[in-house]
């Protein structure tokens, strides 16, 4: 039996990104993102925002530490994975995170340090990324305020 299993997504960083590496020394970034979406309730509308779990590796999690920040525009491109743990109180709990693949920043240029717009994906085969240049799209709402 076969499936897909497929997320892309378009959000905003809920806050900086987290860095950390593992113990053979493998970079892993750690950072959450809001997509939004209006939902006409009666005859208004309201905004209905979810978050979601980003976890990224090797050179793509250095490039992601570096060039994004809170409030940065990021489309991410990669699959669903969910991971059990026990918390503090000995609770098994469940989350599901995206692995991303892929990374493109859309802030306009001179929002990231002057770095010109870049794709990173992921190498399958060492896990490193690699940039490729890239055209991020424009979209009506980059000035609309943050859902946070």
């Amino acid at each position: 039996m076969s499936g897909l299993n497929k997320v892309m997504l378009i959000g905003r960083l809920g806050r900086d990104p987290e860095i950390r590496y593992s113990s053979n020394n493998t970079p892993i970034c750690n950072f959450s993102i809001a997509t939004s979406e209006r939902v006409k309730k009666g005859d208004n509308f309201e905004e209905k925002t979810e978050w979601h779990r980003i976890v990224v590796f090797g050179n793509q999690a250095e490039n992601a530490s570096k060039f994004l920040k809170k409030g940065s525009l990021v489309f991410v491109n990669g699959r669903i994975q969910s991971r059990t743990y026990q918390d503090k109180d000995g609770n098994e709990r469940t989350v599901f995170e995206i692995i991303a693949n892929s990374l493109n920043f859309l802030d306009p240029k001179d929002n990231m340090n002057g770095q010109p717009e870049r794709t990173y994906q992921q190498n399958p085969k060492d896990g490193d990324a690699a940039p490729q240049s890239g055209n991020a799209p424009k979209f009506d709402n980059e000035d609309d305020e943050l859902p946070f």
